[in-house]
C-alpha cells in the first residue's frame, strides 16, 4: 500500500545548551515531496560535524547520517511509503545545539475541496 498523504508539520524548536551562542552554525529545511518523499537539506558555515537522525515514536531510529566537518552541504530524499502511519521526529543536531521537526505520515486520502457557484 502506498502512502497517499504525508505531511510535515511546520513546529520546528531549536535546543540550545546555555552555555553556546543563540545560532548554529548550519541551517536545515525538510518537507515532503509530491511523490511522497521528505526532502531533506542541510547547509553548514563552519566546519562542525552534523547528525540527522529520523525516529519513530518509540524513538527507534529508522534512518541517520553524519555528516562530516569539511562537508558544507548535505540532500537527501528518503522515501516513505514503507512507513507505517503514525508521527515521527526529525533530529538535525550537533555539539551546539539541535532543529527538531514533527512528521505525520498518513495512508488517509488527501480530500480534494469541490466548490460549485450557481448563477441565476
Amino acid at each position: 500500500m502506498s502512502k497517499v498523504a504525508a505531511s510535515l508539520l511546520v513546529s520546528a524548536s531549536t535546543l540550545f545548551n546555555p552555555t553556546t551562542p543563540k545560532t548554529l552554525s548550519f541551517d536545515a529545511s525538510a518537507y515532503v515531496t509530491a511523490d511522497h518523499q521528505i526532502r531533506i537539506a542541510v547547509q553548514k558555515s563552519a566546519e562542525v560535524p552534523v547528525n540527522v537522525v529520523l525516529r519513530n515514536k518509540s524513538y527507534e531510529v529508522l534512518y541517520q547520517h553524519n555528516i562530516g566537518k569539511k562537508e558544507d552541504k548535505y540532500a537527501v530524499k528518503l522515501n516513505v511509503n514503507d512507513l507505517a502511519d503514525g508521527e515521527y521526529e526529525l533530529e538535525i543536531k550537533s555539539s551546539e545545539g539541535s532543529i527538531v521537526k514533527q512528521l505525520n505520515v498518513s495512508s488517509l486520502p488527501v480530500q480534494k475541496l469541490i466548490r460549485t457557484i450557481a448563477m441565476n
